[in-house]
């Protein structure tokens, strides 16, 4: 090998390096507005509740101009729109470019009104095609070769979502099983090294604590596990339904061909805001809810049942709202809400010494995730990452089993396969 070629190497791991560490500035960025974004929410709730009836038209005019304020962002730049990941995925495989320097801060900008104003979104899409973009300008300005260039996409893609969930491992996980399906040596260390600076970075704008913190949970005996695979077997029917819903509401809009984007939007964002001035854990990408179930927080069934219906909804109609945000975050949330209606419903059925609701709600999260992406070591490493709960790998490795047979067997496709193919057809 020439000394040319192993400078050319060595200047392709300086440059992630690099780049990573704008990627932690970026995303811990947007992580830090949307706290604060949230903060300023939660205050306009309580004075808007204080004012009484009257006062509950103001998170619906809230929602709906932060949708609509979102889209107008997003439809001028292309791909801004929805996740992102699909993007990424697409000029992984060649199908697609990075076209426009203005899709950083589209995202950015669109991302923050949209999830900040309450809708049902996650804050991991828009972080990891940021990641993914800088990872292509980064290869660019660094004169890397096509492939390498390639791999620095979506090695930084990967970057963003650990610096999202402040989950390391996952972000690698998720460059080698969902984006590239691949696990090449390269690849690996681009994503390490580029994971490594990013989370670095990101740690001391937003911290180090877990993201979703739990209550400490003993390990659960081994006659749970196929409770366990009961729980991912039902996961798997709500990820495959929960798939298809987000595709059919996306369909319906397209229909709509007289609605300006921009008004459809807002019309998505005054119901999501009627849904927030009812109750705040309804909306949003549900970090609170998520976090509230882990801890053991008490709901009855009837109310975990109710929430899941609604933001079974409201997240695919939030998604075809045309605004940046992704699907993960809700995800995870749904899941958490199952896993805690599951353990709710079978209590009663089980011993003494069965594992209690916080158990099912972190396995119910990597589960439903599962379902609907088929990603499972991603959703298992994630899980892990963000809530601690070591203990849980046997429940979750049985639960994400069951729920990736049974989503495949019910004929329910990859949400990001489905949402790429959808993009080029319409590119």
């Amino acid at each position: 090998m020439s000394p040319g070629r192993k400078w050319g190497d060595g200047r392709a791991f300086v440059v992630a390096a690099l780049a990573g560490c704008l990627v932690g500035l970026v995303g811990g960025g947007f992580r830090w507005c949307l706290q604060h974004a949230d903060l300023m929410r939660a205050s306009v709730l309580a004075a808007a509740d204080a004012l009484g009836g009257a006062g509950r038209l103001i998170p619906v005019a809230l929602t709906a101009a932060g949708a609509a304020a979102a889209c107008a962002i997003a439809r001028r730049v292309p791909h801004a729109a929805g996740s992102g990941i699909q993007h990424v995925e697409a000029v992984w495989r060649q199908e697609a470019e990075v076209r426009s320097a203005w899709l950083l801060p589209a995202k950015f900008a669109g991302g923050l009104v949209a999830i900040g104003s309450g809708l049902v979104l996650g804050r991991e899409g828009p972080i990891v095609h940021m990641g993914a973009a800088i990872g292509a300008g980064a290869g660019r300005r660094g004169r890397l070769g096509a492939e390498d260039a390639r791999m620095l996409h979506s090695a930084l893609g990967g970057a963003g979502l650990a610096v999202a969930f402040t989950a390391p491992l996952g972000g690698l996980v998720f460059v080698c099983e969902e984006v590239t399906g691949t696990v090449r040596p390269r690849l690996v260390l681009l994503t390490l090294v580029g994971t490594a600076t990013a989370v670095a970075v990101s740690q001391l704008i937003v911290g180090d604590a877990l993201v979703l913190p739990m209550a400490a949970v003993p390990a659960p005996p081994l006659w749970m596990l196929p409770v366990f695979l009961l729980c991912g077997v039902t996961a798997g029917v709500l990820g495959a339904a929960y798939s298809r819903l987000v595709v059919a509401t996306l369909e319906v809009c397209d229909r709509l061909t007289r609605v300006p984007l921009v008004v459809r939007a807002a019309a998505i964002g005054a119901l999501v805001g009627a849904l927030m001035a009812f109750d705040p854990l309804l909306t949003g990408g549900g970090d609170q809810l998520s976090e509230r179930l882990l801890a053991g927080g008490s709901l009855t069934a009837a109310s975990l049942a109710v929430c899941l219906a609604v933001r079974f909804v409201a997240g695919p109609l939030s998604y075809a709202a045309a605004t940046p945000g992704g699907l993960f975050a809700p995800l995870l949330a749904l899941g958490a809400l199952w896993g805690t209606l599951t353990h709710a419903l079978a209590s009663p059925l089980l011993p003494t010494g069965a594992a209690g609701p916080a158990a099912f709600a972190a396995v119910g999260m990597a589960a439903v995730f599962t379902g609907v992406v088929r990603a499972p070591l991603t959703g298992i490493v994630l899980v892990t990452e963000m809530t601690g709960a070591g203990v849980l790998l046997l429940p979750l490795l049985t639960a994400c089993f069951a729920a990736a047979v049974t989503a495949d067997r019910l004929g329910s496709a990859p949400i990001y396969d489905t949402l790429r193919r959808r993009m080029l057809e319409r590119a």
